[in-house]
């Protein structure tokens, strides 16, 4: 069965199949709602007609929505709207559901994609204790899985915010002021802005860690992802622009920016790990901001000598970045009968 998953977000919709085609876009859903099925039609041209979508969102939490049962809705219609073939919806009681199941349970397929990702992955890890690592643009998911099945704490977004098994930071859209109110500054402090000039897309491209993009808009500012564009954006945080400032006082600057937004997660991966009663094996680190889940794993001492696999050894970068719609579509191909 030829089955294409859409993992559909609040700021990005990702596209896989089962047959290792993948691809990602930046959308503004909370902008234009009413766009996202023409959107997920552009992106549906490259591959196939499929057997059946398989759909898992994270959309329904954008605030153009009252709801996210309301979300949930306005999504699936979305979907439905385009679909030429039948629709599944995957929800965390690990099955997938038919549309009108999920809007009878929002809350199960509400950002539901981490859920099948696990699922899907832990059969990497088919016994033992292990732990997935996916760093998104947005957000980090730190999932136990025991003997290939996840065992998170959390199910719904609350839940695992309280558990710390979903931190609300990531390598792109995160605003920089969201992690510190002041930064060093040649040899002392400086109080920075409360404002969105700067995300960790511009810290990661000073840092080495992104590549520039020219034809990257989706910044702070709507100017391109490159590093002179990202040191301006930095710059404004101090209330300054590039003639007030040194390249060393932003590299300094997002060097600090970095190391917070580590320890934060290393935070998280403490209180995970402290409701485990078995040590961690295996740790398998996914998504766009992979390099950060690394030096998560490195920096952990209870962790550090776990083996280590890299979702990106095994598929190209697109596919990596859409693991959560390759997820599904696998688990797709898998688990339909139509």
């Amino acid at each position: 069965m030829y089955v294409i998953g859409l993992d559909i977000g609040g700021a990005n919709i990702k596209v896989a199949d089962n047959d290792r085609q993948a691809s990602a876009q930046a959308f503004k859903l909370w902008m234009t709602p009413e766009k996202t099925g023409d959107t997920i039609v552009g992106m549906l041209k490259p591959f196939g007609r499929p057997d059946a979508l398989a759909v898992t969102m994270t959309g329904e939490l954008a605030d153009c929505f009252r709801t996210k049962a309301e979300g949930v809705d306005r999504i699936l219609s979305e979907v439905e709207r385009i679909a030429e073939t039948p629709v599944f919806v995957w929800q965390t009681g690990a099955e997938f559901v038919q549309p009108d199941v999920a809007r009878e349970i929002p809350l199960l397929v509400s950002a539901a994609n981490w859920h099948a990702l696990a699922t899907w992955l832990g059969r990497m890890v088919p016994s033992g204790n292990s732990l997935l690592i996916d760093i998104g643009s947005t957000t980090a998911d730190i999932i136990p899985i025991l003997d290939g099945l996840p065992i998170a704490a959390g199910m719904t977004d609350i839940e695992r915010l309280k558990s710390s098994e979903l931190v609300y930071t990531g390598v792109r859209r995160t605003p920089v002021c969201s992690l510190a109110h002041t930064v060093p500054l040649e040899e002392g402090q400086c109080a920075i802005a409360a404002e969105v000039f700067a995300t960790m897309l511009d810290v990661n491209l000073v840092l080495g860690e992104i590549p520039e993009d020219h034809d990257n808009t989706d910044t702070a500012n709507g100017r391109p992802a490159t590093i002179p564009e990202a040191v301006d954006r930095l710059s404004r945080m101090l209330c300054c622009d590039r003639t007030e400032v040194t390249t060393g006082d932003i590299r300094q600057m997002a060097t600090f920016f970095s190391d917070v937004q580590l320890r934060l997660l290393r935070g998280a991966l403490d209180r995970v790990l402290s409701a485990l009663t078995a040590e961690v094996e295996t740790v398998i680190v996914a998504g766009g901001g992979q390099f950060l889940a690394e030096r998560l794993v490195q920096s952990h001492p209870r962790v550090r000598s776990a083996s280590v696999h890299r979702l990106s050894d095994q598929f190209d970068g697109d596919s990596s970045v859409a693991a959560c719609a390759v997820a599904v579509a696998r688990l797709g191909s898998e688990r339909l009968r139509l």
